[in-house]
């Protein structure tokens, strides 16, 4: 990988990950601050930029001669529930900070550097019985509709530069999606959600950090699924996490329940059925560290 990297949303569970990881590797990282940027430091520990997404302030300047920019971020799906007022911060939060992005890129014209945009697996909404490809076109779900719209933004660079979309599957991490299946499993509460037999995405966090790099080094363009290899059920996941922690697994939670409590949450986040599958990834010579949810959660716990 040559040239600076420039990250925003690198506060995040991904962003703090790949930024550690690139500067491990002596690759200069400038990170978006929405504070008062703190002053270059000699060592390299740090380098800021403030910008202000709300109001589409970002300095082109600060992007020139990057080799890629890392669009990350945005409100958590992990916070419920959804009320009407959050499903417009998780909207807004997402486009508005991308498109400043994506018009900070074009004003630099043909000498761009790469947008590398986050985006996720909720794309695919539900979808059955189905293999999920980047191919594959988009589900009805709010989540659905969020992403496409999320994507949209993106895309608004590409007359300039190459830019990737990173359909990001939920991360076994503890503090991604075991979060609240720990802390339910911890009290003895843990079971099926719904059916329990529907197919989750899910990556590890050090594959998800190795996969934005891979997009980065291989130049890769367009969606990329950044799912693991291997199709696990939520059935699959929560019961590894039991296993893990050495507690039962039993306690059903109807989806009925589900939608009742959590609404679009439940229906963007628990109860879609989707077998997403990491094509352009291993089709460009990936290989992932956790190849089933098993690993991946063995070595989050």
């Amino acid at each position: 990988m040559d040239g600076r990297i420039v990250v925003s949303g690198a506060s995040g569970l991904v962003g703090t990950a790949l930024v550690s990881s690139l500067r491990a590797d002596g690759i200069p990282v400038t990170t978006l601050v929405r504070r008062p940027a703190r002053s270059s430091d000699p060592t390299r520990s740090y380098d800021e930029v403030q910008w202000d997404p709300s109001s589409g302030a970002l300095a082109p300047a600060a992007l020139d001669g990057a080799a890629a920019v890392v669009a990350l971020g945005g409100a958590s799906v992990g916070r419920l529930p959804w009320t009407s007022g959050y499903r417009r911060e998780l909207v807004d939060s997402r486009i508005s900070s991308t498109r400043t992005i994506a018009t900070a890129l074009r004003a630099l014209g043909d000498d761009a550097p790469a947008l590398v945009s986050a985006s996720a697996v909720g794309y695919y909404g539900s979808a059955p019985g189905e293999i999920l490809t980047e191919a594959a076109g988009p589900g009805d779900t709010f989540l659905a509709k969020l992403c496409v719209r999320w994507e949209d933004e993106a895309r608004r660079a590409e007359d300039r530069t190459r830019v990737a979309l990173l359909r990001t599957a939920p991360i076994v991490h503890r503090q991604g999606v075991l979060k609240p299946l720990i802390q339910l499993t911890r009290f003895g509460l843990a079971g099926p959600l719904g059916r329990g037999t529907q197919v989750w995405p899910w990556i590890s966090l050090d594959d998800e950090v190795r996969g934005i790099r891979h997009v980065i080094d291989a130049q890769l363009d367009g969606p990329v699924n950044l799912s693991g290899p291997t199709p696990a059920t939520a059935n699959d996941l929560g019961r590894a996490v039991a296993t893990t922690m050495h507690r039962p697994f039993w306690l059903p939670a109807p989806a009925w329940a589900l939608k009742l409590a959590l609404g679009a949450a439940a229906e963007s986040l628990l109860l879609p059925d989707a077998d997403v599958r990491p094509h352009a990834l291993e089709q460009s010579g990936f290989s992932f560290t956790h190849r089933t949810v098993r690993e991946a959660v063995d070595a989050a716990l």
